[in-house]
This record gives structure tokens, sequence and C-alpha cells, in this order.
């Protein structure tokens, strides 16, 4: 099976499908449990659309559609359109088949039965074979109506990351200019996976503009958990953190560390922790931000900033990780005065998330999840370069 699948889509479904009492097999079975179209191939696939109902595969398309780049958007309404006149075979899209001893042996009518409805349709989203990864479900019910976004951590680093944001997001501030998120709905385990199930956003929602810019005062206002401003403290804390953390890891990240200058003082606070451009949109004149998983207290005020531009640079830009430091110093000339950092907190500020960042990154690797190759050795290499 994993032959005919191919390794973007066989993840997925090992992921997603491997449990007792189920079987996967390529073909248009009238008698699955579930069935869905490979959206848009199996070697090259997306997306699994399910095909209940012509209702459903319309839905799993067009909602939120909004959100997505303009020629994501526009295909995705073309396939959309002819799912919801019956049409959908005309894009000879291949289809994979679910047969289910019971409903429950499928996540999706797992949490069917844990969220009260009677049943529910998951659309699955395919991203690249990545143990960082974790499959998504955008959950339907009969009437096309979305009711909810499931994660699922399936690995040790996923699982964590999974109960990371259960938690973060049972305690997220209210006010303050805090930038609202979609509530959790469910947090669970099933068949050594762990579970995270998030409302689904407001319908209205917009992609933002100009996706670039900072939004400084969001950032702040998670910074400082809606609240004021804290006094300085003084970074040989943070410092003294990191050197625990990486006890065990290569020793050129010691020799990094021990080269920041401790003398300085800085505003600490949260930060989101993958706060870019894709994690958040438009709503009623607000900002609405998701994905919280990664979310930490303790950390320079200005991490948010570095991140959305090293991550910019990274993901949309496609640039090495060498430039995408150049990113980051760029931004926090341009924006860090307005977090109250001089050029020296710049300076350190961008360091101190480099090194964060790869710790973040060897931490992963620790709990099963490998090292992000676009991030190691490079981000060491950056390091060391920028240091001499």
């Amino acid at each position: 099976m994993q032959e005919v699948l191919g390794q973007r889509l066989g993840w997925v479904v090992r992921a997603v499908f491997d449990n007792p009492g189920v079987t996967v097999k390529v073909g248009d079975d009238p008698t699955a449990t579930v069935r869905y179209a490979v959206i848009p191939a199996l070697g090259n696939a997306r997306f699994l659309l399910p095909l209940a109902s012509a209702r459903v595969t319309a839905a799993s398309l067009l909602a939120y559609n909004a959100l997505r780049p303009p020629k994501v958007r526009a295909g995705r309404a073309a396939v959309g359109v002819l799912a919801r006149v019956g049409l959908l075979g005309l894009t000879n899209a291949p289809v994979l088949s679910v047969h289910a001893d019971k409903p429950e042996d499928l996540l999706s009518g797992f949490l069917a039965a844990e969220l009260g409805y009677g049943r529910l349709h998951a659309a699955i989203g395919i991203r690249p074979p990545d143990p960082h990864h974790k499959p998504t479900l955008q959950l339907f019910d009969d009437q096309g109506r979305p009711r909810g976004y499931a994660k699922i951590g399936w690995n040790d680093g996923t699982r964590a990351m999974v109960r990371a944001e259960a938690a973060t997001l049972a305690a997220l501030p209210a006010g303050g200019g805090f930038p609202p998120a979609p509530q959790l709905k469910l947090h669970t385990q099933w068949h050594g996976r762990e579970i995270a199930v998030i409302e689904p956003m407001p319908r209205d929602v917009r992609r933002i503009r100009r996706p670039d810019s900072p939004r400084l005062d969001a950032m702040l206002a998670v910074a400082r958990r809606g609240g004021p401003a804290t006094a300085p403290v003084p970074v040989t804390g943070l410092i003294a953190g990191w050197r625990d953390r990486a006890k065990d890891a290569d020793s050129r990240i010691h020799g990094f560390i021990d080269k920041l200058d401790t003398g300085l003082t800085l505003e600490f606070g949260d930060w989101h922790g993958d706060w870019v451009p894709w994690n958040m949109a438009r709503h009623r004149g607000g900002l609405l931000v998701w994905d919280w998983e990664n979310r930490a207290a303790g950390v320079p005020v200005g991490f948010d900033l570095a991140h959305q531009a090293f991550q910019t640079a990274l993901s949309t830009h496609g640039k090495p990780a060498a430039a995408c430091a150049e990113a980051v110093d760029a931004a926090l000339a341009a924006y860090g005065p307005a977090l109250g950092l001089d050029a020296a907190r710049q300076r350190f500020v961008a360091d101190a998330y480099l090194v964060e960042l790869w710790l973040r990154t060897y931490e992963l690797s620790g709990g099963g999840a490998g090292w992000n190759p676009k991030l190691h050795p490079a981000l060491l290499d950056v390091l060391e370069a920028r240091h001499g």
C-alpha cells in the first residue's frame, strides 16, 4: 500500500487510519464506510476530500477559501463548483475507500460521538512527510457546516505539541488588546494519538493585508498577556536556562551562548511561538490568531517579531537560514524601537531568537521528530558566522 500511495499521502493515511478494524484501498468502492477523492493525484496528494454528499464535498473545498492564497483559492473554487453540481468525476481524481468494522474505529466517528454529533465528515490536509508535521482534520456535519478542526499528535514530539496547545487555549487571557483565538472544544486520546479539536473559525474571516508587516500592538498584548509593560530584568536567567536545556547538546551551541552579552536587561514576557501571517486572519476589524502550540513564557519581548521575519523569509520566500537571519536583523532594526529595543538589545534579541530556535529544533529531535534539515546544522553555522 505504501508503494501505491507514495510518501506524501502514505504517512497521513497511517497516522489517521492505521487502526484495528480499518482497511484502506485505492479505488472507488461504494460499500466503503467513507470515501475520499485524492486531490490532485496519488503521487502529489494535497487534500483528501470526503465524498459523503455533494454538499459536504463542496463545503470541504469552499469553507474558509478566502484565507487561501489567490492561486489555491481559485483552484479550490473551481473544484468546489464541480462538486456542488455533482460533476467532481470530471476531475478524474483517484478515490480512497476506507472500510471500518464500526464507526468509532474511524477517528471521525470517535470524534462525532465525543462531541455529540450523529456523524462528522473529515476533510484532511496533506503535507510533505515530516516528523514535525501533524495531520489535520476539518470536521463537517451532514449539512456541510464546519464543526471543528482536529490536530493529531502521532509521535512523542507532536503529541507534546498537541498537549501544549490544548493547555494554552484553556488559559488564554481576554481583553487588553489580546488577539482572540478559536477555542478548545475537546482534548482527548485515541489509539495512541493525542487529539485536540478546536472550534471552527467565524465564516467571515479574511486574509490579512500586507502580510509581511508586523502587528506590533497585538505582539505586545501577547507578550504582556493583555496587561501593562513589565520592568526590564537581567538576561542572565534566560542564559542559565539555555545552558540547562543544552547540557547534552552539540558543544557548538554552548560556545555561542557564552559569547552573548550578559550585562543587558530586557523586558520579558510570553510569545505566541509561531507568529506568522498564515496563522492569523482579519475578523471584524481585529485580528484572529491560531496555532498556539509553541506558546511559551519568559522570553525577551521581540521574539515574535524575529520569528515572523525569519519564518516568512524561510517558508514564503524560500531563503536559506543565513538570509533569514538577516531578515530578523532588518525587522528588529525597523521595528525594535517601538518594542523598547535599542541597537544593543536588537542584536541580543536576534541572536537569542536564533539560539532559542535551534534549541527548539534540538528538543523536537529528541522527542522523535528528527532534525529539520532547513535549521540544523544551518543555524549553528549562522551563529558561528555572526560570532566568529
